[in-house]
């Protein structure tokens, strides 16, 4: 016979949520601590979850100033110290729960300018609009990819390894976050990658384009690059400064940020 709730000793569980963490707590969690109290036993990554911390956002849990994992039981009292990836303490550095960087993406349909912006800098982001969770997650699974996303419950998902919830409504910060978040800054290589399909662009002669250029383009530009999956060619036209300048404010941005 199963034992009722009554009869099971309860405890109590104290979570003290460091960095940017709070910025899932809401009103619950003005000072970042958040008590729990337990009448079963329990895995941390369930318990950091209940809070409303999707389990990727997490890098460091400590227990009894000890570092443990997610799939850590607890089952009496415990005080924890849950540490976001950047600012946990520097020792343990073997018993970070997060990797600290990341060459592929996979964005939700609501992170479309981000996309851009990113494969913008020559980022490789897989990006359907119309993709649901099941796509986004079979994805993200089968290409070994980071979900990037605002659904903290799809994030929450056991089979996401690495991923990140953007938090600024600010487009241009969006992507400082994520260049900041997964050490992206020396892998930025602008006009490498095709803003619609995401493949790889490729230097291509102007005779073997000549034929699909408009008759201005075919007179004032010498140099193009091609798409190698939906062919699209690129030049250097008058939208090219306009998309260097953006390149431009994004780099020094983040510079700044990263000074402060």
């Amino acid at each position: 016979m199963r034992e009722s709730c009554s009869n099971v000793k309860r405890f109590t569980v104290r979570l003290n949520f460091h960095g940017d963490l709070d910025f899932f707590l809401g009103s619950r969690g003005g000072t970042g601590a958040i008590q729990r109290s337990l009448a079963e036993k329990t895995s941390v990554k369930d318990v950091v979850e209940s809070c409303g911390v999707p389990h990727p956002e997490v890098d460091l849990i400590l227990m009894n100033q000890q570092p443990i994992g997610f799939s850590q039981t607890l089952t009496g009292d415990a005080e924890i110290e849950v540490y976001p990836v950047g600012t946990a303490p520097t020792q343990w550095t073997d018993k970070r729960l997060q990797p600290s960087s990341a060459k592929s993406f996979v964005a939700d349909g609501h992170l479309g300018t981000l996309t851009r912006n990113l494969r913008l800098l020559g980022f490789d982001v897989a990006y359907d609009r119309d993709a649901d969770d099941r796509r986004l997650l079979n994805v993200m699974e089968r290409e070994s990819r980071a979900l990037l996303t605002r659904d903290r419950r799809l994030l929450m998902h056991a089979i996401v390894n690495t991923g990140y919830y953007p938090r600024s409504q600010n487009d241009e910060e969006l992507t400082i976050e994520v260049i900041r978040r997964f050490q992206l800054l020396e892998a930025i290589a602008p006009f490498t990658r095709c803003l619609r399909c995401n493949e790889n662009l490729r230097e291509v002669a102007k005779a073997d384009v000549i034929e699909k250029l408009e008759p201005l383009t075919k007179i004032y530009y010498e140099r193009f690059r091609r798409c190698i999956g939906c062919g699209q060619i690129y030049w250097a036209g008058s939208h090219f400064q306009k998309l260097q300048k953006r390149i431009e404010t994004l780099q020094s941005q983040f510079s700044n940020k990263s000074v402060a």
